[in-house]
C-alpha cells in the first residue's frame, strides 16, 4: 500500500486586518484566552509531529531562551542567516527550503491511532506538518503549491500595519472553508483547504 503524502497546515494567529506581527515581530496584541490556547495545544498534541518555521518566527522565542518551543515536535527553522541550532532537537533548514519541504511532506511520520474514534481494526494516520507563522515562508510555501490547508486565528483587534499572513505572493491562492469555531471571547478560528 502507498503511503499518503502527509500535509503541511499553516497555523498562524492574525488580527481582523490580516497582520500576524506588528513591524518589529511583536505579537502583543493577541489577547492570551484560555479556551482557544487550550484548543491550540490540543491540535499541536494530536494533529502534528513535525513544525517548520522561519527565523523570524523563531528568533522572538530565542531571545528570552526558548531554543525549542515545541519540544514534543520535530523542529526545522528555516534560516540563512543562524550558523547552527542552539539546541540539539531543533534543524537548521539552510538551503532550498521548497525542496526540503516537498521531501519532508513524503516523509511517513508519527501515526494516530483513530481505533478508538472509528471502531475499525488497526486504523491509523499520520500526523501533518506545522507551518508556524512566518508570512515570508508561508508565501514561498503557497506559490510552489505545498501549503495544503490554512487555519486562521482571528483576533478582534486592529493593529493598523504589520506583517501579513503572505506577503507578496506572486498567485492567487483560491480557498475553501471547511470550518469555522466562534469564542465567546469573540476569536474565530477558520479552517481552509487550499483548492487545487
Amino acid at each position: 500500500m502507498q503511503s499518503q503524502m502527509r500535509k503541511l497546515k499553516y497555523h498562524v494567529a492574525t488580527s481582523l486586518d490580516g497582520f500576524i506581527a506588528r513591524e518589529d515581530d511583536t505579537v502583543d496584541f493577541f489577547p492570551a484566552d484560555l479556551p482557544p490556547i487550550l484548543d491550540y495545544f490540543d491540535t499541536l498534541a494530536s494533529a502534528y509531529d513535525t513544525v517548520v518555521m522561519g527565523r523570524g518566527t523563531y528568533e522572538p522565542g530565542l531571545k528570552v531562551g526558548m531554543t525549542d518551543p515545541y519540544p514534543s515536535l520535530e523542529t526545522y527553522v528555516v534560516s540563512r542567516t543562524l550558523k547552527e541550532s542552539p539546541n540539539p532537537r531543533v534543524h537548521l533548514v539552510r538551503e532550498d527550503p521548497i525542496g526540503f519541504v516537498r521531501e519532508l511532506k513524503t516523509r511517513p511520520g508519527a501515526r494516530t491511532d483513530m481505533s478508538r474514534i472509528v471502531r475499525a481494526a488497526q486504523l491509523s494516520v499520520a500526523k501533518d506538518i506545522y507551518l508556524c507563522g512566518g508570512g515570508t515562508l508561508a508565501g514561498a510555501l503557497f506559490d510552489a503549491g505545498l501549503i495544503d490547508e490554512v487555519l486562521i486565528k482571528l483576533n478582534p483587534v486592529l493593529i493598523g500595519s504589520g506583517k501579513g499572513v503572505a506577503p507578496r505572493l506572486p498567485r492567487q491562492v483560491d480557498l475553501e472553508l471547511l470550518s469555522t469555531k466562534t469564542y465567546r471571547t469573540g476569536l474565530v478560528l477558520l479552517h481552509y483547504a487550499v483548492k487545487r
